[in-house]
């Protein structure tokens, strides 16, 4: 195995002091998720291109290689491709020099140099916020939350559409287009419009009204689908195929749209002052955030940009949509496809793409899978709200609910520092929290202290 060809961000494959061996998709050990094979750090000084400091793509199954394009499975397998790069020295400096957004990381993306001067929305750099309140409800010892509302469409999928964006820009692309449960046709849309490129984005028809007004405001296009996402998945993927001159961000440009991600941990590891959490917990949906949070620091961590110290990664989905977190009880390493049924409709996807690879990093770092019920996630959205003046949507509500359910399972240390995901704003899914309407009162002194008594009652 140690003379496959290939890479992983700032290493390459090859002969190397230390080996991870790679198990077989079948076996229900750690297994390898899309980094574990032989490989050192090793840096040059090279002259970055239209992709950076990206040199190719490589399968994430098998390790073949091939060029950078508009690809997305491998010839030889039809296993997921992911981007290898060959990366000069970086240094803490280097990074703290650049933006405030995701572009100071550019050195570590498939990106142009000079991507930050280019029209885009210049997302990241959101706030990691110490939720001390929070802490103290749950029994933690120190918990922090990666507020992703702070992005220019309020979630964290402005990350890695800017990424897939400057992708297709490079490969000729006419069209920004995606299937969508909300919050990526909302930065898809905004991201052409801020281009000034065409979009086109589908979607389930039953999307939440709040995030189909947030899509239409861009001009583009939307088209609503009579179905799930994961038939509106299948869609893209058929035109995909039908329509050359349209970049579907996670379909045909998904090796570089998944990229985007990783800053989400870059960011984690830069705010703490250069250190990785000892533990953190993740939504899933296709489990592409995920994967890619534990690239980042396991990046950070061979560049020699962060300690290696021992991290724990935890997968929240909801119970309605939970087929990874299924096969984690079980024991598999294959995900069973479900049909979703949940009020969490940013992480309704029954089919997940990286699902297999999300249990190989939650196994490899002791972590877990968990799920919650809808009642779980709007009782823990109020929980957010009321202790932190933080308002999350559906999916945070998960993400805090799993926490909740960890902690009540011994599956999560209390005295461990943590952070939790926050990935979009609750102003998105107003109807899971919909309060009652309040019978109004005349506007006397005798009927607000008639009021504050029936409170008190």
């Amino acid at each position: 195995m140690a003379g496959v060809p290939g890479t992983l961000a700032g290493t390459r494959f090859g002969a190397s002091s230390w080996q991870v061996p790679t198990p077989a998709r079948g076996c229900s050990a750690a297994g390898a998720d899309e980094g574990e094979r032989p490989r050192t750090v090793t840096t040059s000084v090279s002259t970055p291109s239209s992709f950076g400091f990206a040199t190719h793509l490589f399968c994430r199954e098998c390790g073949a290689t091939s060029a950078l394009g508009a690809s997305h499975a491998c010839a030889e397998c039809f296993g997921p491709l992911e981007v290898g790069y060959e990366l000069p020295p970086i240094t803490r400096a280097d990074i703290e020099a650049g933006p405030a957004s995701i572009w100071r990381y550019a050195s570590l993306l498939p990106v142009r140099a000079d991507i930050a001067a280019r029209p885009n929305t210049d997302p990241g750099w959101t706030r990691l916020a110490r939720a001390d309140q929070l802490a103290r409800e749950l029994g933690l010892r120190a918990l922090w939350l990666k507020d992703e509302r702070g992005n220019p469409t309020h979630s964290f999928k402005d990350r890695v559409v800017a990424v897939a964006l400057a992708a297709a820009v490079e490969m000729g692309y006419k069209v920004l287009a995606c299937p969508s449960t909300g919050n990526l046709a909302n930065a898809v849309a905004a991201a052409a419009a801020r281009a000034g490129i065409r979009s086109v984005v589908l979607i389930p028809a039953d999307l939440e009204p709040q995030k189909i007004a947030a899509t239409a405001v861009y001009g583009g296009a939307m088209v609503p689908i009579d179905g799930t996402y994961d038939d509106v998945n299948r869609l893209a993927s058929e035109l995909a195929d039908d329509r050359e001159d349209w970049a579907f961000v996670n379909v045909n440009v998904r090796p570089y749209y998944a990229e985007g991600s990783k800053s989400i941990g870059y960011e984690i590891a830069e705010q703490r002052g250069w250190r990785l959490p000892e533990q953190i917990v993740v939504p899933v949906a296709s489990g592409a955030q995920l994967v890619k949070i534990d690239k980042a620091f396991r990046e950070l961590i061979e560049l020699g940009l962060v300690a290696d110290t021992k991290y724990r990664v935890f997968g929240a989905q909801a119970t309605g949509c939970s087929p990874v977190a299924a096969a984690f009880r079980a024991g598999h390493d294959v995900v069973q496809p479900v049909k979703p049924a949940t009020i969490a409709k940013s992480l309704a996807i029954g089919n997940p793409a990286d699902g297999p690879y999300v249990l190989d990093v939650v196994r490899r770092t002791g972590g877990a899978v968990a799920d919650v019920s809808d009642e779980d996630v709007v009782h823990a959205i109020r929980l957010l709200a009321e202790t932190e003046g933080i308002f999350g949507e559906t999916a945070s509500g998960v993400t805090l609910g799993v926490l909740r359910r960890l902690l009540a399972d011994g599956l999560i240390d209390p005295g461990a520092e943590t952070v939790i995901i926050n990935s979009g704003d609750g102003l998105k899914t107003l109807d899971a929290v919909a309060p009652a309407a309040a019978a109004a009162i005349r506007p006397t002194l005798e009927a607000f202290e008639a009021w504050e008594s029936s409170r008190a009652a």
